[in-house]
């Protein structure tokens, strides 16, 4: 069972939360206590991240059934809310799983392969002497010298245990299976429930060329994005995330 972040909420539809590669349900615990006030919140370390268990493989087939797993132990239909990998996830489970899922939110990634490689991460992480590391920003130091961008290497440091000196990341796996990550599986069917694409207006997760891919498999998807966002618009622009989430969930 993966690893889970409970926030309780009032007797409202509960939702699940997963995470994108590099990430943990820590990530997102302001949003999660925030939409908590319509009902629980349950956001979950994917596989080979965070306090999840670490396997041998990380395909979307797998991390889909993680999931269905986690909602078969809740009991119901959840909302489910995807970033990017996560949200890669949270679609095969809609297309594998429909039974488990009443309303999909699919964050700034669309059910195609993609071209860009997240291999650049794995091996600025690798690169920290983790030896010499006493705290967080020893690492960091480390990691700038590869990471220019601040915002990415917080990002990464998130997922640094200081005193284990260790990643909280199979990063071995996930790079051994990164061809899988940024792919999408064939799969046949479609998901005939209610689904939200939000995108980031400044991404280009989510291209125009995209929508007829996505509307062939999720035939009642609806698209929105949030201005001045990039593929982290969750992090960026949080209270405008937050308030799209609620107000598509909301909707009767």
């Amino acid at each position: 069972m993966l690893h889970q972040i409970v926030h309780d909420g009032p007797d409202g539809p509960p939702l699940l939360i997963a995470h994108g590669l590099y990430g943990s349900a820590r990530n997102w615990g302001v949003i999660a206590k925030r939409l908590s006030d319509r009902g629980p919140v349950i956001v979950v370390d994917m596989r080979n991240h965070g306090a999840s268990d670490w396997h041998s493989t990380h395909s979307y087939a797998d991390l889909a059934g993680d999931l269905a797993e986690t909602l078969e132990s809740i009991g119901e239909p959840l909302d489910v809310l995807g970033h990017s990998m996560g949200g890669k996830a949270a679609m095969v489970l809609a297309l594998t799983r429909p039974d488990l899922v009443r309303k999909l939110v699919v964050a700034d990634i669309a059910p195609v392969a993609y071209k860009h490689t997240q291999q650049g991460m794995i091996d600025a992480m690798r690169g920290v002497d983790l030896s010499g590391v006493e705290k967080r920003s020893d690492a960091d130091v480390e990691l700038a010298k590869t990471v220019e961008d601040q915002g990415v290497r917080a990002f990464l440091l998130q997922s640094l245990d200081v005193a284990q000196k260790r990643w909280r990341l199979n990063l071995d796996v996930l790079a051994a299976e990164m061809d899988k990550i940024i792919g999408f599986p064939q799969l046949t069917g479609a998901f005939e429930g209610p689904a939200l694409f939000l995108s980031g207006g400044m991404s280009d997760y989510v291209l125009p060329e995209h929508r007829p891919q996505i509307k062939s498999i999720f035939p009642n998807a609806k698209f929105a994005k949030i201005p001045g966002a990039g593929h982290w618009l969750h992090a960026e622009k949080p209270r405008e995330f937050e308030a799209a989430v609620r107000a598509y969930l909301d909707q009767a």
